[in-house]
């Protein structure tokens, strides 16, 4: 009965962490510092990607605006802080970050 108490109980703990990893995209955004402007629930310089994920949901073609945005950067939605262009990332990059935004809903 301990033993079966006990591999219950790492299942739970082992599940719970890989359910506390960042995505791939989370990670991305991470590593290059996308969280210096964005938070995910809280507006830093730029939107929080909760409200970029609600303004954008549903609309078609939204992941590939997103990546095109991000890549070139832009202004004018948010109002008037502008984001500067991320040509450095790969669109693979960009497109993971933008869908792990989009699923935040």
């Amino acid at each position: 009965m301990l033993k079966a108490v006990t591999l219950a109980a790492g299942l739970f703990i082992v599940s719970g962490a890989a359910l506390a990893e960042p995505s791939a995209g989370e990670a991305l955004a991470k590593k290059n510092g996308c969280f210096a402007c964005h938070g995910t629930a809280k507006k830093i310089i730029g939107p929080a990607y909760k409200d970029v994920a609600e303004r954008y949901d549903g609309e078609k073609g939204a992941a590939e605006k997103l990546v095109h945005k991000v890549k070139e950067g832009g202004g004018g939605v948010w109002g008037s802080a502008g984001m500067p262009p991320h040509p450095q990332l790969k669109d693979e990059e960009i497109r993971s970050i933008v869908n792990w935004v989009l699923s935040l809903k």
